[in-house]
């Protein structure tokens, strides 16, 4: 990964901030995207604190105005994107609620971010990777865009759409050079999944660190 540009959604905390930390130490060029921008400045400098090379950019994926900015920002921080990484995602409200209780506009902002985000930034992002004749796209996934759990429709919803959608983009670039992953990274001990399942065993869930190094491999192995 020497030298990589690495794009990641969703990189102030859980597995973004641990693949963020993964591939730095790998010798990628990181790119962290995040809302909160405290947050995002803790990861950025915990990294940096290693010797790796990283950057924040505060935005939201859900909102169109915000992914030309920061795939501009992205590119003039480190330079072309080898690799992007669409970690971010909403559950929605918590406590999770079953689809008929579920309001029409926390719906649409639960797609805005997993399903209609990652598309717009891959239109944006693909196109070059295309050029050049090389690149990586990842979406993590979840085991809820297979399996019909009760109270996890929006998401789930979500994430199934985004899994085809990423099956689609691999059915088209096949020929290009450009790799799709769709990763699903298992339940992990994090801040969304709490919020989900606050009364879960903590013990019982993935180390994001150990997650994140498992992905890296991967990517490794794709762009091989």
């Amino acid at each position: 990964m020497k030298d990589i540009n690495v794009l990641i959604t969703g990189g102030s905390k859980g597995l973004g901030l641990a693949l963020g930390k993964e591939l730095a130490s790998r010798g990628a060029r990181v790119v962290l995207v995040a809302r909160g921008k405290d947050a995002l400045d803790d990861a950025v400098s915990a990294i940096r604190a290693t010797g790796g090379v990283a950057h924040g950019i505060a935005a939201d994926v859900g909102e169109k105005e915000a992914i030309h900015r920061i795939s501009g920002q992205a590119v003039a921080l480190i330079g072309p994107i080898d690799v992007v990484i669409h970690d971010a995602s909403t559950l929605g409200p918590t406590p999770l609620r079953p689809l008929l209780d579920t309001a029409c506009e926390d719906l649409e902002r639960v797609l805005a971010v997993n399903v209609v985000g990652p598309f717009r930034l891959t239109k944006v992002l693909a196109g070059p990777m295309v050029l050049r004749g090389r690149g990586t796209i990842v979406f993590i996934s979840s085991d809820a865009a297979v399996s019909a759990y009760p109270t996890w429709g929006a998401y789930g919803a979500s994430k199934a759409g985004a899994d085809h959608l990423a099956r689609i983009l691999g059915a088209e670039l096949q020929a290009t050079g450009v790799r799709v992953l769709v990763i699903d990274p298992g339940e992990m001990d994090t801040e969304m999944h709490a919020a989900a399942m606050p009364d879960a065993d903590r013990a019982s869930l993935a180390d994001p660190r150990a997650v994140a190094r498992s992905i890296g491999a991967r990517i490794e192995e794709a762009r091989s």
